[in-house]
């Protein structure tokens, strides 16, 4: 490190030397064991609908997101700016630049209406996308229900090298040194909020991924997610694979999946491993010889077991052998035969449980005589297993009498009634992501312009194992892509009529290639060319609208039926869905409160979404009282008396906003709202925002 101190004083320019201390001397306390990578620069986002003023944090449009300027003047539409790292002043247009924010520094964010769709009029459910920066979003989601998410479900980018992400603005290509690093130093700031949403108590994270970075990622949530319950499964998507050249073809993807609290893995009547969907091989009885387990691994397990060959059942169970003792020194009555765990290779194994224990499964009809076996003229015995057993006597698997043997004979096991625990490796003709994915998307649109959406069935099923039981879950997924977490929402919720939400969070870029035509044609992003063809609003927007209303874009009735419910696609969904866009508030203008209109959207997602988000008709209003939303504002704190009557008038009415800047004020209010949740404004929401920095 001394010889690096000494070249680094060599530079000559301060700004560049200071920075490059702070990044040596952060690096020299980088831990060396585990999983190491670097920070990288912060993560910026550009925001093309913040105005750029004076003192401004900016970017040229044209340039690196990362390369920012401060505005100390505007004149004549001339922006004269200085650079943040080396000061020097620069003479821009203002109409080729853009706001910046960093991550990590305050914000302030809203929600702006952009579109809603409402095919259950009856229904308080409204599922919600956000078009936003995934980080931006989870700041304002931990503000909203931190501790509250029952589910996060995420597919993020793969980092497969083929420019399907950005960093800093910037697709990240497999030529870029540092793409494995900078993907987890994205994936580590966004977890970070994502783990405050989880309800510690009972949750569950689910992470896709595929061979690229699911190495890497595994070790990450270990090191970020000590307390959870993790385990990774194997998901068959393609079942003619990928073609690569000199390669196995893969056929697989992984998914990480992380339980908290009292979350556990909801049982089925299906396995997930085989191919038809069933999973459950349909007898009860199987072989008592344990194959793998020679004599002197255990004691008292080897003993015979002696039989009448003409009635083909079992007269006596024999004491166990001692180890000098030999299979060939037993001797059977005249009349039996006496049957003892030996291989078909004439080596010795075991039974699959002591004398004691196989006396009481014969008593209890559990165990019977098998097949005889010709070339190795030997008998088996059967016998059925103690999950089995606990099945009978629940009534599961029903008994119809007993045979002469005195065993049990009991009825096929239909395997959808069978309850087994899945596989770790999913195997499911339902999963195909171009079957159920890509094809599932072509009759929604005319060029749907999103490469290998998951399966609709896959993300449903890997849902259900964990909200089933939970027909009010709330559930996120913040890399939204084409949508479809919500439509398997609404897939699960048709099937059980259950009441689950869905907030969804993607950004609205565009494919490079898209992006180069779009700049050589005059446009730039921000502009309502370059917006109507990012991927919110061309395709995760539409996607859920059309899901919902039973058609594609063009009005046409959707074909075909969803294989697990066998209903219509033309019925759509009985569901509502609001789509928002996030942007940023000038913190003093919330201060004095003339925001309100911009932050109702936020209130009413924090009271629960329920019924239409509503809208601010009078900027001169002292309250508002929304008992189909479930809250109520208080705006003058004069007219308290008048609010309060019209609150108890509501017992619907769960959540409460005061606006006030007297704290003894605001207790004194609340005082009699029992188990409502209340919140002072503004002073709540500047506060989260204010201190929940500098992740």
């Amino acid at each position: 490190m001394a010889a690096i101190h000494d070249l680094l004083a060599q530079v000559q320019d301060e700004a560049l030397r200071a920075r490059l201390e702070q990044e040596i001397n952060r690096l020299s306390k980088t831990k060396k064991f585990g999983l190491v990578f670097e920070e990288h620069l912060p993560e910026c986002t550009p925001l093309y609908d913040i105005p750029v003023k004076r003192g401004s944090t900016v970017a040229k449009k044209t340039g690196a997101v990362s390369e920012m300027y401060e505005v100390s003047a505007i004149k004549d539409g001339i922006a004269t700016c200085y650079h943040k790292v080396t000061a020097q002043m620069e003479e821009i247009p203002v109409d080729e630049l853009v706001s910046v924010a960093r991550f990590g520094e305050p914000i302030y964010p809203y929600l702006k209406p952009i579109d809603s769709v409402c095919n259950a009029p009856d229904s308080n459910l409204w599922h919600t996308l956000i078009e936003a920066d995934n980080y931006h979003a989870l700041q304002l989601l931990e503000y909203l229900y931190a501790g509250k998410v029952d589910c996060i479900y995420i597919d993020p980018p793969y980092n497969t090298g083929a420019k399907d992400w950005k960093y800093n603005n910037d697709y990240v290509d497999g030529a870029d040194a540092y793409r494995h690093s900078k993907w987890l130093s994205m994936m580590q700031k966004r977890l970070k909020i994502a783990k405050n949403l989880l309800n510690p108590k009972c949750s569950v994270l689910i992470v896709t991924i595929d061979e690229k970075e699911y190495l890497h990622l595994g070790c990450l949530l270990e090191e970020m997610f000590p307390e959870a319950n993790m385990q990774m499964i194997t998901s068959v998507i393609s079942r003619n694979g990928t073609s690569r050249e000199n390669e196995f073809s893969r056929v697989e993807e992984y998914i990480y999946i992380l339980r908290f609290g009292q979350m556990g893995v909801t049982r089925t009547n299906d396995n997930m491993l085989s191919e038809d969907g069933k999973g459950v091989i349909s007898r009860v009885w199987f072989n008592f010889m344990r194959t793998s387990t020679p004599r002197s691994k255990t004691k008292g397990q080897f003993f015979p077991i002696f039989i009448d060959t003409k009635e083909e059942k079992i007269v006596e169970i024999g004491n166990a052998l001692s180890p000098s003792e030999k299979a060939e020194d037993v001797v059977a009555p005249e009349g039996q035969v006496a049957v003892l765990p030996i291989r078909d290779d004439n080596t010795e194994a075991t039974w699959g449980a002591i004398p004691e224990t196989t006396k009481r499964l014969l008593a209890e009809g559990y165990l019977r005589v098998g097949s005889f076996d010709k070339k190795t003229n030997r008998w088996s015995i059967q016998y059925v297993r103690q999950g089995d057993q606990k099945r009978i006597k629940s009534g599961e698997i029903v008994v119809e009498g007993k045979a002469k043997d005195g065993s049990l004979i009991l009825s096929p096991v239909d395997a959808s009634q069978r309850i087994v625990f899945p596989k770790t490796v999913w195997n499911r003709k339902s999963h195909d992501a171009t079957e159920h994915g890509t094809r599932l998307l072509k009759p929604l649109f005319i060029n749907t312009r999103f490469s290998y959406p998951k399966s609709l069935y896959a993300v449903a099923d890997t849902l259900k194992f964990f909200v089933k039981n939970n027909k009010t879950a709330l559930i996120v997924d913040f890399f939204a892509g084409s949508g479809t977490t919500l439509h398997a929402v609404n897939l699960l919720n048709a099937e059980d009529d259950g009441q689950r939400r869905c907030i969804m969070v993607t950004n609205n870029e565009v494919s490079e290639d898209e992006a180069k035509s779009l700049k050589n044609k005059g446009y730039n992003p921000g502009d309502d060319v370059w917006e109507a063809l990012g991927i919110a609003r061309y395709v995760t927007w539409p996607r859920t609208v059309c899901s919902i209303e039973g058609h594609n874009i063009n009005g046409k009735p959707l074909e075909g039926t969803y294989i697990t419910t066998e209903e219509s696609m033309a019925d759509g969904f009985k569901a509502n869905a609001a789509y928002f866009k996030l942007g940023f508030l000038d913190k003093t203008s919330i201060a004095l409160g003339r925001q309100l209109a911009e932050l109702l959207p936020v209130l009413w997602l924090k009271a629960g979404a329920y019924g239409v988000c509503p809208r601010l008709q009078d900027e001169k209003l002292s309250m508002m009282i929304l008992p189909d939303n479930r809250f109520a504002i208080l705006m003058n704190e004069k007219h308290f008396q008048e609010f309060d009557a019209q609150v108890q008038k509501h017992p619907e009415i769960q959540t409460i906003y005061i606006v006030t800047d007297s704290e003894a004020g605001y207790r004194e209010m609340i005082a009699g709202y029992g188990e409502k949740d209340t919140y002072q404004l503004y002073r709540d929401y500047l506060d989260n925002f204010r201190i929940n920095t500098g992740r």
